[in-house]
């Protein structure tokens, strides 16, 4: 006896998922060394980063990135804010030897990665995304631009190179999501939270800004705060305060977003949070 033959209507697919990559298609070493000597091509000064690849739709409107995540991975946290923040542009980087580092900015976001086919997957993700996405969103007169306009990835080194993408004072939050947390004392040093590090946060961080740090590691969380508490230039703010102030889904993305997060949940795991304020400062 044949096989009975489904309804058409059973099988067939939503076209985003055959749109969007497979991850088994973008294999790729878990870490990169953050001090080797990387291919990389990057702006010799922000004002010399041309967004409007990126970012398309906001050509000529004199928005640049405002959120950034340093390790976007596979780009959880950039797919999950997007539609919550259309008008703010988000950029992805991986910036060192870290399994899910990149560098996402908000508003434009933007994820930073450094690893070659991690880099690859998440823009065609993005790419995907923004093709189904205009599929189906009916054409509007509003100035917010289509699903995904606002979210891009960039392969860089955040640990040498984030002064050449981004301005003095021109972001509004940073996220470091599950770090490598680098176990050895020796390996120490990649930390992507140390003090020298901090001094470059802190500069492309607007007053005001949040840094956002969440771990599996209690090690990991204790060096993070450590190092934050000990910087003139940052002071702690709790979660109830960041809730109260309207970041509630930010919070939520930044929980159980990313691969790691869920990974963690999965396996009945402890998340260590911990944000901080760029202070205003007077001369």
């Amino acid at each position: 006896m044949g096989k009975r033959k489904r309804p058409c209507s059973e099988r067939s697919p939503i076209v985003a998922n055959v749109l969007l990559p497979q991850k088994k298609h973008y294999r790729q070493r878990a870490h990169a060394n953050p001090f080797s000597d990387h291919a990389l091509d990057y702006p010799i000064s922000p004002q010399a980063m041309d967004w409007s690849e990126h970012f398309p739709a906001f050509v000529n409107t004199g928005k640049t990135p405002e959120f950034a995540d340093i390790g976007c991975g596979f780009g959880g946290l950039l797919i999950a804010l997007a539609p919550l923040f259309p008008d703010t542009l988000m950029l992805g980087e991986m910036p060192y030897g870290l399994a899910d580092l990149s560098m996402m900015v908000f508003n434009r976001v933007v994820g930073l990665e450094i690893r070659v086919q991690v880099t690859q997957y998440v823009q065609d993700r993005i790419a995907a995304l923004r093709m189904t996405s205009a599929s189906v969103t009916p054409p509007s007169t509003s100035i917010t631009a289509a699903p995904y306009q606002n979210v891009s990835v960039v392969r860089a080194n955040a640990m040498k190179f984030l002064p050449n993408y981004f301005p003095k004072h021109s972001l509004s939050a940073l996220f470091f999501l599950f770090p490598d947390p680098h176990f050895k004392a020796r390996k120490h040093k990649a930390r992507i939270i140390s003090p020298t590090l901090l001094a470059e946060y802190a500069y492309i961080l607007k007053p005001g800004g949040i840094v956002y740090t969440i771990t599996d590691v209690r090690d990991l969380h204790e060096w993070m705060t450590t190092h934050l508490e000990s910087f003139p230039l940052f002071e702690g703010v709790s979660e109830a305060d960041l809730r109260e102030a309207g970041k509630g889904p930010i919070l939520d993305a930044v929980y159980s977003s990313t691969e790691e997060g869920k990974k963690v949940e999965r396996n009945g795991g402890d998340k260590w949070l911990a944000c901080f304020r760029r202070k205003e400062t007077t001369r």
